[in-house]
């Protein structure tokens, strides 16, 4: 049904453009205020509570954060004051839609600025601060990966749903799960095998998004997920699944993630012995 697909260049040129890609994802990753800066996770409810590594006390109710500052306490929004006079204020932030998210910015005198990142998650409000100097970024050596291999580059085909599918799905975190609209699943081939993906869609309109897990998981990949991005499908509903480009979610690294779990059905069967592999960080704890 769907055959290895290189560049017309032949594996060289494929194994070159693959570098670049992945040089690219690592800059990403290792960015200052990326996953990587995360250095708390914290839950927010109706009770008013101050939180390690952010200013001001905290509270959620009817779908509205309320951040209350005390005198001297500096945050920014879009580089405006909220604090404007330095003697205390009261700010309103949100409704937030699920998976979205809006930053505050904190000025650290010496060290660079710690990035408040304020997030719906599982319809829960989340406040996770971010900082350049959190250990797991200072220190972070790269994520290892297999290889790229021109026959794990697959084409396949977008089969869509008659009407999308809501779709639960569990989370890293406990106790919370992510809802997504799956618009169709992807069948191909890989290693002869006929196999099946149910895919979201991806964050530019039109593309499409897979988690899953496979043979290598728990082994030489990280055991709960790996995510592969697919770009739009063709006319024809053609696609092609690169999985050399398969790639960690945040919680492969840190237990400060909200990462969403694959559906069952996208535990495949096969070893795909590409993309990356379980990072240090995970390999050095075990």
């Amino acid at each position: 049904m769907s055959t290895p697909t290189e560049s017309a260049d032949g594996t060289e040129a494929f194994a070159a453009d693959w570098a670049e890609w992945r040089a690219a994802h690592e800059r990403q990753r290792a960015d200052p205020h990326g996953f990587l800066a995360v250095t708390h996770l914290h839950w927010l409810d109706a009770s008013p509570t101050r939180l390690d590594g952010a200013p001001g006390t905290w509270s959620v109710e009817n779908d509205v954060v309320r951040l209350v500052l005390r005198a001297g306490e500096r945050v920014l929004r879009a580089g405006q004051e909220l604090n404007a006079d330095g003697t205390g204020a009261t700010v309103f932030l949100g409704p937030i839609s699920e998976r979205e998210g809006l930053n505050l910015r904190v000025e650290d005198t010496g060290a660079g600025h710690t990035v408040i990142e304020l997030a719906k998650r599982g319809g829960r409000y989340v406040v996770r601060p971010r900082h350049p100097l959190n250990p797991l970024l200072t220190g972070y050596r790269g994520t290892p990966a297999y290889t790229p291999k021109p026959e794990y580059s697959v084409t396949g085909i977008f089969v869509p749903f008659d009407q999308p599918r809501s779709t639960t799905v569990g989370a890293a975190a406990e106790g919370i799960h992510h809802v997504y609209e799956a618009p169709g699943e992807l069948r191909f081939r890989l290693r002869g095998n006929d196999l099946v993906l149910t895919a979201f869609n991806g964050h530019v309109p039109g593309t499409l998004s897979v988690l899953f897990t496979d043979a290598t998981s728990g082994t030489t990949t990280y055991s709960a997920n790996r995510s592969l991005s697919v770009a739009a499908p063709g006319p024809d509903g053609t696609v092609t699944l690169d999985f050399n480009r398969a790639v960690n979610l945040p919680c492969a690294y840190t237990d400060l993630a909200t990462c969403p779990l694959p559906p069952s059905e996208n535990r495949l069967p096969v070893a795909v012995e590409a993309g990356e592999q379980t990072p240090y960080e995970r390999q050095d704890a075990s």
